[in-house]
């Protein structure tokens, strides 16, 4: 480290929440013996006086370990990003990339340790009416909560992963098992059921039999017999005695053929013949 390093920059606002990100969230850089600042810095072939030596490199992964920001650790030791990306990708550099990806986490769990506390402990925000500062109240940010638990403990309250064996997913499976289970009916219903509409085709079959012997038994219960008079009455016959055909209107029989087929085009439909070897 340098003897006399560049001081950090510290808030200048009245109100310290005011400050620039550039000053914000600043924690104490690490001691000369951190083991963050023990790695193996990179070594220039030929360095020249505006090269990134060792105590540079030194001085950027403390300074991104105190504020987290990689801008402003570059800003402190005088160098651009584009030079110290290429730094961090020269072969060689191993030891100094994985410095900076250390400060960097650094750097995170300092910000979640400032987010824990506010959201435990909350923030204040003020009370204003007409213009005039009445008071202040504490704000507790469920939003942020839910956020770390959900983070913190992914196991417990995380539910961007949810896969089986995962706490919510085995709830959620439970609950939906269990209103599938509660629509679907009973053994006895669905033996009511079937039982149900194996009467109903018995009910067709025997009512399509029905039909069938009425068609074929003499007598009234014949669908043309002498209850249906339109179908029973067929015209007088006799012999000519001149030509010897059948004597009458050829009109009439005409006329009572058409009355026949008209009634057995208005009876009912006779129902499907269905299958009688079922169970």
């Amino acid at each position: 480290m340098s003897k006399h390093p560049t001081p950090t920059p510290i808030p200048t606002r009245k109100i310290s929440r005011q400050a620039t990100s550039a000053v914000a969230f600043v924690a104490e850089e690490p001691e000369g013996d951190d083991p963050l600042l023990a790695f193996t810095p990179y070594l220039h072939k030929a360095p020249r006086t505006n090269s990134i030596t060792p105590e540079r490199q030194r001085r950027f992964i403390a300074t991104l370990a105190a504020t987290g920001i990689v801008k402003q650790a570059a800003r402190r030791i005088g160098k651009s990003l584009e030079a110290l990306y290429r730094l961090r990708a020269q072969p060689g550099a191993e030891g100094f990339a994985a410095a900076w990806d250390a400060a960097l986490d650094r750097g995170v769990q300092r910000l979640e340790d400032c987010a824990m506390e506010r959201a435990l402990a909350g923030e204040q925000r003020p009370v204003v009416s007409g213009g005039k500062l009445l008071g202040t109240y504490r704000r507790y940010d469920n939003n942020l909560l839910r956020f770390l638990l959900q983070h913190r403990l992914p196991e417990r309250y995380g539910v961007q992963r949810v896969q089986p064996g995962h706490p919510v997913y085995e709830s959620i499976k439970r609950e939906v098992r269990a209103e599938i289970y509660a629509a679907m009916p009973t053994e006895a219903e669905v033996i009511d059921s079937i039982n149900a509409k194996i009467a109903k085709m018995r009910a067709r079959e025997e009512q399509t039999a029905e039909w069938r012997d009425r068609e074929k038994a003499p007598g009234p219960d014949r669908l043309d017999g002498p209850d249906n008079p339109d179908l029973s009455a067929t015209p007088a016959t006799s012999e000519s005695p001149e030509s010897g055909s059948p004597a009458g209107n050829t009109a009439d029989e005409e006329t009572s053929r058409q009355a026949i087929n008209t009634r057995r085009c208005n009876r009912p439909a006779l129902p499907r013949v269905l299958r009688t070897d079922y169970v």
